[in-house]
């Protein structure tokens, strides 16, 4: 494993953003749970205007699709450094269960 590992470095991150920005105060969770909600949906969008049925209107914005993916990044690292998530912990387990499943 890496000294840094790319999870916990992105929740020190965040939380540094956090603690300039905002005092160190996140949103609260059902709060940014339905920010997470909007995030996904403009995923699907931008999805279904890269791969699917989705004509773009002519005074219409091709969706980034990194940009929204991004954007979930940030608030699902914002929930889970306001619940005390360890992601990087957690991704390890999970991808072992995976690993183990497949293996």
């Amino acid at each position: 494993m890496a000294d840094h590992p790319p999870l916990r470095a992105l929740q020190q991150t965040v939380e540094s953003f956090a603690q300039t920005h905002w005092g160190g105060d996140y949103w609260p969770a059902l709060a940014n749970l339905a920010r997470l909600t909007e995030e996904v949906g403009e995923i699907a969008r931008a999805i279904n205007q890269l791969h699917g049925p989705k004509r773009i209107k002519p005074d219409e914005a091709r969706l980034d699709l990194a940009a929204e993916l991004s954007d979930a990044l940030f608030v699902l690292l914002c929930l889970a450094n306001s619940n005390h998530s360890d992601l990087q912990t957690a991704f390890d387990a999970m991808l072992e269960r995976y690993t183990q499943r497949e293996g």
